[in-house]
């Protein structure tokens, strides 16, 4: 084992061993994409309108494959401001804006509708923000009753809800079982009070454990909790508190995101001062303490960020091979289109991406003209298909069959991928990759750096475009 290293391991899954070596995350940890999608949505243009995508939706089954479909929610609405938060979200107190934007989304699926015909059902519906529980409970029963009128919902599929603890008591959880609900994702990011006020969110265990013994009173069946590594006034002996009451609550599954402090792109963040970032070094040690208080606990790394118990769905699907990575991260639903309603949401339909208008007063007038509020997209074409089958299969299984991908994108993978193996070739020095003849396999020192990994075949980031509008890998 290298010097600096720590393995950390679960048994003899190919899935949650680990090795963690500080020197090869300093090599390679710098800024990359989260790859929930390729290409990225930085690729996406406005060439891509309403009219491609309205093609896209009435035939997105045109070659008798019948895919399942996703439904994506945006709410973009917050009571308060996160400091940290590079979501889109509209900061009001002003609950009566939302009843309007529900009509809105109403509007854009009746538009959805009207292209896809009979071909509507849904094994998925996840809502996110934004706060989707900044709803009222009237409106949280609209809403779902107006996505039931539309769509042909599966009585066992997912139902999913981003939460935000300080405003959700037993009732709430019990008017979400109620509407189908049986997934939750909890916002948490650190219980340290001083890192709290740094960030402005003022938020107790006590309101997270009750928000999570109430769920699974009312039968959620998985509970997600967001973490984030790298916030201002965060130290190892505050962080290790926020584990051990995590891990004392034990969420099915734990998101641990790395801050990107990125203020010229996201105007909360102007709020947080640099000077109170933890250094690079006491930053990796959180992130070290975290994977190791989780995998003691029994956790499973899933990969990027995510980790999840043995028996969840997540792990399930990755033993399987059949866990995918879209816009909400990891998913168990397997290959699906994704119809994504609400401002600034992304669609994944057939071999296209598009993205609503990101600005609300775009989105509501592109509506009010019976246009579908698409602001821009992309198309793939065989080139952008055939490497993210390799990023999503090197993300989501830390291995890439060269024969699969040949046969199914007509290539030889050696020649086609011809640079991107000489690539290879220093990663696979560094320990981070095997390859043999039929096999590119992550090693266990590779998987926390896969987006590393991935990058290596991304064709745009490695036309010379800046890195540094994205996150750092770790």
């Amino acid at each position: 084992m290298p010097r600096h290293c720590t393995h950390l391991g679960l048994g003899m899954d190919m899935f949650t061993n680990l090795v963690i070596d500080a020197n090869l995350i300093r090599k390679y940890g710098g800024n990359g994409p989260r790859y929930t999608s390729y290409p990225t949505a930085d690729r996406f243009v406005e060439a891509f309108d309403a009219d491609v995508y309205r093609h896209w939706l009435r035939n997105r089954n045109i070659r008798g494959i019948t895919r399942p479909l996703s439904l994506y929610v945006h709410l973009p609405f917050c009571g308060t401001v996160c400091y940290y938060c590079a979501c889109n979200k509209i900061v009001t107190r002003d609950h009566g804006r939302s009843a309007p934007y529900l009509d809105y989304l109403a509007k854009e699926v009746g538009l959805v509708c009207a292209e896809l015909g009979e071909d509507r059902a849904v094994s998925q519906v996840h809502l996110g923000g934004g706060t989707p529980t900044f709803l009222a409970d009237n409106e949280l029963r609209e809403l779902m009753r107006m996505i039931g009128s539309n769509f042909k919902l599966n009585p066992s599929g997912e139902y999913a809800i981003e939460i935000d603890p300080r405003g959700v008591g037993e009732e709430r959880v019990a008017l979400l079982a109620e509407l189908g609900f049986n997934r939750m994702s909890l916002g948490v990011q650190d219980f340290d009070p001083v890192v709290q006020r740094a960030v402005n969110r003022i938020q107790t265990a006590d309101q997270t454990t009750a928000v999570t013994l109430a769920a699974r009173r009312h039968g959620f069946r998985s509970i997600n909790y967001d973490l984030i590594y790298g916030l201002p006034r965060q130290t190892p002996e505050g962080f290790a508190r926020t584990l051990d009451l995590v891990c004392s609550a034990a969420p099915d599954r734990i998101a641990l995101y790395s801050y990107a402090h990125l203020p010229t792109v996201f105007m909360p963040q102007r709020r947080i001062a640099a000077a109170d970032l933890p250094t690079s070094e006491v930053k990796l040690h959180l992130m070290t303490q975290a994977i190791a208080r989780f995998s003691a606990a029994g956790y499973v790394y899933i990969g990027m960020d995510h980790f999840a118990k043995p028996d969840d769905d997540l792990a399930l699907a990755q033993r399987q091979g059949r866990l995918t990575r879209n816009f909400q991260g990891y998913s168990s639903a397997g290959d699906a289109d994704t119809i994504a309603i609400g401002v600034s949401a992304i669609s994944n339909v057939g071999p296209t991406y598009s993205q609503n208008c990101k600005e609300f007063e775009d989105y509501t007038a592109r509506l009010d003209d019976g246009v579908l509020p698409v602001l821009r997209g992309i198309e793939l074409v065989a080139d952008d298909l055939a490497r993210s089958a390799v990023i999503q299969s090197l993300a989501c299984h830390f291995r890439v069959s060269k024969e699969s991908i040949s046969i199914a994108h007509l290539i030889d993978f050696d020649s086609y991928f011809a640079p991107e193996m000489r690539q290879l070739d220093q990663l696979r020095d560094d320990g981070l990759v095997d390859i043999d003849d039929e096999w590119i396999t992550v090693t266990p020192s590779g998987r926390l750096l896969v987006r590393a990994i991935c990058m290596v075949f991304d064709r745009y980031l490695n036309q010379g475009t800046a890195r540094a509008q994205y996150s750092r890998v770790l």
